[in-house]
């Protein structure tokens, strides 16, 4: 495989996709910190990164190209090569308030048996039958953290919504895992429900909305990046 190359087989398991090879990132250990190296660093193509868990905290340096890459293939277990050779999952991706470019890249170290508590997206599928009798649909849970065997963590995971009628809600317990994963989110947690709306809750949802200021999950304040940077 080419240096730079990564992931590219996905594999069918039990009606879920999970990498069949992990996305490669090829690495350098950093010593400099502060805000003006790390934005040089990023303007020269590379992204600063750390890698946490068993053993010694590695701060280190990775091409935006191999970390984009990454990110678009959905992939969470990564291989890092360079002066780090060893298996990592992407625990925490840090955005520009934009959301278009990675600032900081947090990884943890990985066996492929082991067992890691990770965030996943959870994407609704199909078409609730209670929308044709008056309802709305509401996804209300995005995210659900789960327990998942390394090697067997899937892109995102679906849930069906075709027997979800008028009044009806579905649940985290209702969410499909893939073999050897467990929920850690309550399992009552309330994912989708399809209610009536009524018009006082469209109008107070929308003057919240007006009043509401967007907020850019998971960005990095100058203060916190700085725990790395002075």
């Amino acid at each position: 495989m080419p240096k730079g190359a990564g992931l590219v087989e996905i594999i069918e398991t039990n009606n879920f996709k999970v990498k069949g090879v992990a996305e490669i990132l090829n690495c350098e250990k950093r010593e400099e910190t502060g805000t003006l190296r790390m934005r040089r660093l990023r303007q020269s193509g590379s992204i600063p990164a750390i890698l946490y868990g068993r053993g010694e905290t590695v701060s280190l340096t990775i091409s935006s190209r191999d970390i984009f890459n990454a990110v678009r293939h959905g992939s969470r277990i990564v291989e890092l090569q360079g002066d780090v050779n060893e298996s990592a999952l992407i625990k925490d991706v840090q955005w520009d308030p934009l959301g278009d470019d990675v600032l900081h890249l947090d990884l943890t170290r990985i066996d492929a048996s082991e067992v890691v508590d990770l965030t996943l997206q959870v994407h609704l599928v199909g078409e609730a039958p209670g929308t044709h009798h008056g309802g709305t649909l509401k996804h209300l849970l995005h995210e659900v953290e789960v327990a998942c065997p390394a090697n067997m963590v899937p892109e995102k995971l679906e849930l069906k919504i075709n027997s979800l009628e008028l009044d009806g809600a579905l649940t985290a317990k209702d969410i499909p895992l893939p073999e050897g994963a467990s929920m850690l989110t309550p399992a009552d947690e309330m994912v989708a429900q399809c209610v009536v709306v009524v018009e006082a809750e469209v109008e107070t949802a929308d003057d919240a909305g007006a009043a509401a200021e967007p907020e850019v999950i998971g960005r990095k304040t100058d203060d916190e990046e700085g725990g790395e940077e002075s």
